[in-house]
């Protein structure tokens, strides 16, 4: 029997990390981050969608803790560049997209990608959805 596919893995990751939050107030500040960091990385790069999360990382929590989300993430997808020594040297995940060579970087913005179709998913399956009155 073999594991899990890369995408399966994706999913399961992606779960396991907002499961984990629990907090109302953090979730209502998380669930809009998730859902726009995608549109900011086809938007803007990578490395810009990262570093408007890395100036907002002790002001909002939310913010912080999708970064830290993303790097625990990407981190297990073993890609080039972004292995646990490569992301303490750089000091943290945008500082380490920031240093990757171009392919390493495409690698990166295409794994992103994948993910926060989970981190939606998860966040769309797991989040209570507010209730105003629709038909």
């Amino acid at each position: 029997m073999t594991g899990p596919t890369r995408e399966q893995q994706r999913a399961l990751d992606a779960y396991a990390r907002v499961r984990k939050v629990e907090d109302p107030a953090l979730r209502a500040d998380y669930k809009p981050r998730v859902n726009g960091l995608g549109a900011a990385v086809l938007r803007d790069g990578l490395a810009a969608a990262l570093a408007f999360l890395e100036r907002e990382v002790g002001s909002n929590t939310a913010a912080e803790r999708l970064l830290e989300d993303l790097t625990w993430c990407l981190e297990r997808a073993r890609l080039p560049g972004l292995s646990a020594r490569d992301l303490k040297e750089k000091k943290n995940l945008p500082g380490a997209v920031r240093a990757l060579e171009l392919d390493a970087y495409m690698l990166a913005t295409r794994e992103s990608l994948r993910l926060l179709v989970w981190f939606r998913r998860a966040v769309q399956a797991t989040f209570p959805s507010e209730e105003h009155g629709h038909a």
